[in-house]
């Protein structure tokens, strides 16, 4: 049985192990130790070794991880074996960009739908997902069985259209949009701001140290 609550810190870094386990084993690698796991994710082995133990126990003293079984463990850990009907609110560039990213399906993210409300977008066709009116937004949570919605949209219509996503039972959700939602318990919500990325790559440059 799973932990009931794991910090979303520690769930970022166990998909980052598990893309680095990935490229080992395409490189034919049958095990890893904590260590070189750590350097490649930019952690500590130690915590490397501390995030695993919410889990059980992995590896053996002196001889690492087993490559293929740990990142099988971590797949299933992660809910990667259960396909995820994706609906995508607002037909921008970046949502384009999102509609072609390979990688979506490759993990089990099926983006079945897109939606916007500028009657100019609706109608066209990307890679085969018609862009269709989000005034029938909860028709088509329905029909396609929508489990993830990416909201893509300015701020301002943001909040109405989670309401109405949680409302249509949609209870995961992916945040473009430069506001802070509100939703009730149950619903998780994760927040993906571009500008306080890059505002804390900009404090890495400005602090970094010469060589």
């Amino acid at each position: 049985m799973l932990p009931r609550k794991i910090a979303d810190s520690t769930v970022r870094r166990l998909a980052i192990y598990l893309r680095f386990l990935e490229e080992f084993q395409h490189q034919g690698r049958d095990t890893i130790s904590s260590e070189a796991l750590a350097n490649r994710a930019g952690t500590t082995s130690a915590q490397v070794r501390k995030d695993l133990s919410f889990f059980g126990s992995f590896g053996k003293r002196g001889l690492g991880y087993d490559v293929h079984a740990l990142a099988d463990r971590l797949r299933e850990i992660l809910g990667l074996g259960h396909r995820y009907r994706v609906i995508i609110i607002g037909a921008g560039r970046l949502a384009g960009a999102l509609v072609q990213y390979a990688g979506f399906s490759a993990r089990g993210f099926e983006i079945k739908a897109v939606v916007d409300r500028d009657p100019a977008k609706i109608g066209h066709v990307w890679d085969e997902i018609t862009v269709e009116d989000v005034a029938d937004l909860e028709a088509i949570v329905a029909r396609e069985a929508v489990e993830i919605a990416i909201l893509v949209t300015p701020a301002d219509p943001a909040q109405a259209l989670v309401d109405r996503l949680v409302a249509a039972g949609v209870t995961a959700i992916l945040n473009f949009a430069p506001v802070q939602l509100h939703v009730p318990e149950g619903v998780d919500v994760k927040n993906v701001n571009l500008a306080v990325e890059l505002e804390t790559l900009s404090y890495a440059l400005a602090h970094r140290v010469p060589r």
